[in-house]
């Protein structure tokens, strides 16, 4: 637990640094891979967590985060299509699974009138979306010639959306327990796209 709140709590203040900071230079590499491990330490104790004590939401967040995370590292090394590996189509291969059992157990709770399914629907949409963006981009099929440098921000920050949702969702006293699950993604996302639209090098088309 107090190994959970420690790594939590440097990932989100070095978050919101990276998120301000210029990207793309030596101090933002640095900082982001005290940023990815201290994520990493604070993911695997949330399973140490639940196995102890289940609590599935806590273990949706935590595996949302551990793909955001692997998967982005991974995808600055896929500059090219040769440079995607087993490992890579496995992750995507797991968080289909689990965005599947997401869209599943959100209906399921939607028609037992818990409209707190709403939750799982968003996670598991998203999750689909990211897995179909793997798929193109594995495939070659990307929108733009840098896929590997738009797809490493947006996971990244997908990560620290995760990161600030599970901090609100148990620290929250005021707000509606759906609305602080989504305030993060509601945030956030318009930033995601924002640096999407701002790297990204889109591929010239044939006349």
């Amino acid at each position: 637990m107090i190994a959970h709140i420690f790594f939590g709590g440097i990932s989100l203040v070095i978050g919101l640094f990276i998120l301000l900071i210029k990207k793309g230079d030596k101090r933002h590499k640095s900082i982001g891979n005290i940023f990815f491990y201290a994520m990493i330490l604070t993911v695997f104790s949330a399973f140490i967590m639940t196995y102890l004590r289940p609590n599935y939401f806590l273990f949706i967040v935590g595996v949302f985060t551990a793909y955001m995370l692997l998967s982005g590292k991974r995808y600055l090394k896929k500059k090219k299509i040769t440079d995607v590996k087993h490992i890579d189509w496995l992750l995507t291969f797991i968080m289909l699974l689990f965005g599947a059992a997401f869209i599943a157990f959100g209906f399921y709770l939607v028609f037992k009138s818990n409209f707190f399914g709403i939750v799982f629907l968003v996670f598991g949409v998203i999750s689909l979306v990211f897995v179909y963006q793997d798929y193109l981009n594995f495939k070659g099929k990307a929108g733009v010639k840098n896929y590997w440098l738009v797809t490493h921000f947006q996971r990244m920050i997908g990560s620290y959306i995760a990161t600030i949702t599970a901090f609100l969702v148990v620290n929250n006293t005021f707000l509606p327990g759906v609305i602080a699950w989504l305030l993060p993604t509601a945030i956030l996302v318009p930033l995601i796209i924002f640096w999407s639209r701002k790297y990204e090098i889109k591929h010239k088309k044939l006349k």
